[in-house]
């Protein structure tokens, strides 16, 4: 059930922005008189899943989910429909229409995609709004793990300063962006009561981009380990601990915080551990016959037990210029990872992924305003990825469009036909790529 429901978001998410994304292409073409012979949600080689004609468009749904497409009479495209260009041009064909025409047919799907992005994001900050917790609320400090550790960052450290800016909302992906892409190259902490600038080191800035590390912690804020609640099958209640006891030991050792108890307990190679705990003024020791994996079977307080979360509201007429700021900080981000990847500070291996990396994305309970954000994200990223100038991509048609608009000629169907073929050859080279190295990840 939980892989059919991550299944489920991600086929829903990718059919609103393939839908919407062809209807960028498909209402201008109709604006302009140009026969659009098919729409389809997904791709239909050999067969389609369903189909139904009206008027002159067939409309469909194919089985192989990696897109979808308008076909368009008069346009070279992934069709690779040679028999209909070797006749003489058609009043209702793409190739007839004039320049101007023919450029905003190209850009409509990426324009598309870009408003959905900035309404998605003003949607979600009009009705969640958007949450994040002070820094100064961080009163404990971070733990952090060993990438952490190699920036500079040790226990107990609040973060004051990423660069020259202030840093006034714990996060650690507004880190990551600040150290990463806009290449911030000191860390200002407070560390035991004194300011202490931390220079970071290239080559550990550049291990935070790698695929085996975009999971860890690197750093987060240190928690007491208080019991919220025990689950039916453990043995710690029997034991005789309770929800609001402090958990601070285990088998003998002081352990005052979450992660410590968490590292230690991992470790432990016995199926009995003895837990000492506070309540309120008294110790408790409870001597608890582990669960599987190495659990207690307890779930702690959340960090909003002890920390005060805000959420910052948005009206409509705020949330829109929000959602148009999201969109641009996005979407600069993406460019200049793009950057780095070319510049050789990040490695491609480690930025690409296929269906199933962004499938997991989704994950396995069904959260809309995870939904829609993942959603927004990949609208903006797809329209990214669309307006690349490279042939068989929007951008690529773009790109000919261009050229014929500044110097009055237009580029033969031989030109045109081979650009394409070759663009989509290396698509279809990096889609293969990228699922290659998802199914090595799994194993």
């Amino acid at each position: 059930m939980d892989t059919v429901i991550m299944v489920g978001q991600f086929i829903l998410s990718l059919s609103i922005l393939i839908i919407l994304h062809e209807c960028g292409h498909f209402f201008p073409a109709k604006w302009f008189k140009t026969r659009v012979e098919k729409f389809y949600l997904f791709f239909d080689p050999y067969f389609s899943l369903f189909s139904y004609k009206k008027g002159e468009t067939e409309y469909g749904i194919g089985w192989l989910p990696l897109g979808g497409y308008v076909k368009i009479s008069g346009m070279i495209d992934e069709s690779f429909d040679k028999e209909q260009m070797e006749g003489p041009p058609q009043p209702w064909e793409f190739r007839s229409k004039p320049a101007w025409q023919r450029l905003i047919i190209m850009v409509g799907g990426v324009t598309v995609n870009f408003i959905l992005g900035i309404l998605l994001f003003a949607m979600i900050f009009n009705v969640w709004g958007k949450d994040y917790l002070p820094n100064s609320e961080v009163t404990n400090g971070i733990f952090v793990d060993s990438l952490g550790m190699q920036l500079g960052l040790k226990d107990g450290d609040k973060i004051l300063q990423i660069g020259d800016k202030d840093f006034e909302r714990f996060s650690k992906s507004a880190f990551i962006n600040d150290v990463v892409f806009n290449e911030a190259n000191q860390i200002t902490v407070e560390r035991n009561g004194s300011r202490k600038t931390l220079d970071l080191d290239p080559e550990v800035v550049a291990e935070l981009t790698k695929f085996q590390n975009q999971k860890k912690s690197i750093f987060d804020m240190r928690l007491p380990y208080t019991i919220d609640s025990i689950v039916v099958e453990s043995h710690a209640k029997d034991a005789g601990l309770r929800p609001n006891d402090k958990i601070i030991g285990l088998n003998g050792n002081y352990y005052p915080w979450y992660h410590q108890f968490a590292t230690a307990i991992a470790k432990v190679e016995t199926d009995r551990v003895s837990v000492i705990a506070l309540r309120n003024r008294d110790t408790v020791t409870a001597d608890i016959k582990l669960l599987e994996g190495n659990k207690l079977g307890i779930f702690p307080q959340p960090a909003s037990h002890y920390y005060n979360f805000e959420n910052e509201k948005y009206g409509i007429a705020q949330a829109i210029p929000a959602g148009a700021r999201e969109s641009w900080d996005f979407l600069s981000n993406q460019v200049k990872a793009f950057g780095q990847i070319f510049r050789g500070k990040i490695k491609a291996k480690d930025s690409l992924g296929s269906f199933i990396t962004i499938g997991k994305l989704y994950g396995t309970t069904w959260d809309w305003r995870k939904f829609w954000n993942l959603t927004a994200m990949l609208s903006i990223l797809l329209a990214f990825i669309n307006i690349l100038p490279i042939p068989a991509l929007d951008g690529g048609h773009v790109m000919f469009l261009l050229w014929e608009v500044i110097t009055g000629r237009k580029p033969s169907d031989k030109v045109l036909e081979y650009s394409t073929m070759a663009g989509f050859i290396l698509l279809i080279m990096l889609m293969v790529y990228a699922l290659g190295l998802d199914i090595s990840r799994l194993f």
